[in-house]
C-alpha cells in the first residue's frame, strides 16, 4: 500500500473518531444515556449501541476492505499499546468510590484493572510489541486488557439504576451516564477494545509483516 493511501485512511479514521466523540458528547448532554431520561430502556439500549456499534463497524470494515485491513496492520503496535497507558487514570474510579459517587462493586475492579493495564502498557510496548518471540505474552496482555474492559462494562450495567441493575445498593453507576464520565463507556472503552483487537491481529501477522514494519510507507501511517 502506498504512503498516500495510508494517509488517506488516516485522515478518514481521524474524521470518524472526531464525529464519534462529538456524537457521544452531544448525546450525553441530551441525557440520552441517563437512566432517568425518556430514552431509558431495560437493558439500557442507547448505551449498549454506543459501546457495541463502533466495534461491530470496525470488524465489518476490516473484514470487507483489503485496503483498510492493510492500513490497520501497518500501524505500529508500539504506539497502539502505549495509548493504553492513559488507563492509569482508572484510579479516578477508586477515588469516586471513596467519595460515595460510584459503587465499589464496579469502581474497585474497574479502577484497579485499568490501572494495572495502564501501568504495564509502556513495558509491553517497549519489550513485547513487534517481537515475534514474545507474541504469546503480547497477545495474553491484550486479552487481559480486553477482559478488564468487558468486566467493567458488565459490572457498570449491573450496578446501574436501570431495571437491569442487580448489584446496586444505594450508590449506582448513574454518574457514568452523564458528562464527563459518560465519554468513557461511549467512546474510550470501545476505542480501546478496537485497539486491542488491532494489536492481536497484528501479532498474528508478525511473521508475514516482519520485514515491512520499518518501511517509510508503513511507519508514516500513524494515528494520533
Amino acid at each position: 500500500m502506498t504512503t498516500n493511501a495510508n494517509r488517506n485512511y488516516a485522515r478518514l479514521v481521524l474524521a470518524i473518531l472526531a464525529a464519534w466523540l462529538g456524537t457521544a458528547i452531544a448525546a450525553s448532554r441530551l441525557l440520552v444515556f441517563h437512566a432517568g431520561s425518556p430514552y431509558a430502556f431495560d437493558p439500557p439500549v442507547p448505551l449498549g449501541i454506543m459501546v457495541t456499534l463502533p466495534i461491530l463497524a470496525f470488524v465489518i470494515w476490516y473484514a470487507a476492505s483489503s485496503g483498510f485491513r492493510q492500513f490497520v496492520l501497518s500501524l505500529k503496535p508500539q504506539n497502539l499499546t502505549l495509548v493504553q497507558t492513559w488507563r492509569i487514570g482508572g484510579l479516578t474510579f477508586v477515588v469516586l468510590y471513596v467519595y460515595g459517587i460510584l459503587p465499589g462493586v464496579f469502581a474497585l475492579p474497574a479502577g484497579w484493572g485499568d490501572f494495572a493495564i495502564g501501568v504495564t502498557a509502556p513495558f509491553v510496548a517497549i519489550y513485547l510489541a513487534g517481537n515475534a518471540e514474545h507474541k504469546t505474552s503480547f497477545v495474553a496482555w491484550q486479552l487481559l486488557g480486553m477482559l478488564d474492559l468487558v468486566t467493567a462494562v458488565t459490572l457498570g450495567v449491573l450496578s446501574s439504576p436501570a431495571p437491569v441493575g442487580m448489584l446496586g445498593h444505594g450508590v449506582t453507576t448513574e454518574a457514568m451516564t452523564m458528562l464527563p464520565l459518560s465519554v468513557i463507556p461511549t467512546f474510550a472503552v470501545p476505542l480501546l477494545l478496537i485497539l486491542h483487537i488491532i494489536s492481536i491481529a497484528q501479532a498474528i501477522h508478525w511473521r508475514a509483516y516482519a520485514g515491512v514494519q520499518s518501511t517509510p510507507a508503513i511507519s508514516g501511517a500513524q494515528i494520533g
